[in-house]
């Protein structure tokens, strides 16, 4: 059952980009770190996967908490049920095959068969989400591109892949912040030159759990969805079809 599910989503997955363009109508729902919560999943999906939404996940559906296997395997089933309206996002937990991380208590539990068969499936994950009213969503941090259809051509483990599920937004003025423990940091001018270049301005985001929700005069937002280190799990609800310039234009919902 599970090889023919991977077979199907394969096919799925196959036919989206790294670099995910979100409809011009509608709402988006962005779901942060569900790390194993699977009623954090399930209640997404219960009250947004419908019509006018379009439910985005940023990344990190296993590892940390409970239920890593029988979440991921949900959102999953999800996106073969409805290609068109859910979105699986890659973070670093998914790309544990080229850069491990700790914990890893769902990887630890696999067998080298199961550990390889979802390593292929996670690599075809996309990376970035975009809308064209303003926002960019991903798991870490922007990667340092020309143009935002270079992300198409971004290959799992490169330097640019690094940046986008690894990387995190700090509270400083630098562009480069440093490293810590294997996770590169970026200030305010890395984050304002990029968007400014790819002519966005909202990035919505997951990753740090501790960081300041919002940072940067209004323009990154992070959340967290998963109880696996904060009582409070956030999402944020976007209207596609208005003009969004600061986290005020969005809606930030906890579940």
């Amino acid at each position: 059952m599970k090889e023919d599910l991977f077979e199907r989503l394969e096919k799925i997955l196959d036919q989206e980009r790294r670099l995910v363009e979100l409809p011009p109508e509608g709402k988006a729902v962005f779901v942060g770190d569900t790390h194993g919560d699977l009623d954090a999943a399930e209640e997404v999906i219960r009250k947004y996967l419908k019509n006018p939404y379009r439910v985005v996940f940023l990344g990190d559906y296993v590892d940390r908490g409970d239920y890593s296997e029988e979440n991921i395997r949900f959102l999953l089933q999800m996106k073969w049920k409805h290609p068109d309206g859910v979105f699986l996002l890659a973070g670093n937990h998914e790309g544990y095959m080229v850069k491990p991380q700790h914990p890893a208590n769902f990887w630890d539990s696999l067998s080298v068969k199961d550990k390889d068969a979802y390593g292929r499936l996670f690599a075809k994950f996309p990376l970035v989400a975009s809308s064209q009213n303003g926002i960019l969503a991903l798991h870490g941090a922007l990667p340092d591109l020309d143009s935002l259809d270079e992300i198409n051509r971004i290959e799992w483990g490169d330097a640019q892949w690094d940046r986008i599920v690894w990387g995190d937004f700090v509270e400083n003025e630098v562009e480069i912040a440093g490293n810590w423990g294997g996770r590169p940091q970026f200030g305010r001018k890395y984050f304002e030159r990029l968007m400014n270049q790819y002519e966005k301005r909202i990035l919505v985001r997951s990753h740090q759990p501790h960081a300041r929700p919002i940072m940067y005069n209004n323009k990154c937002v992070t959340i967290f969805t998963s109880n696996a280190y904060l009582p409070v799990r956030s999402i944020v609800i976007a209207d596609l079809e208005k003009e969004i310039r600061t986290a005020e234009d969005l809606v930030i919902e906890r579940i």
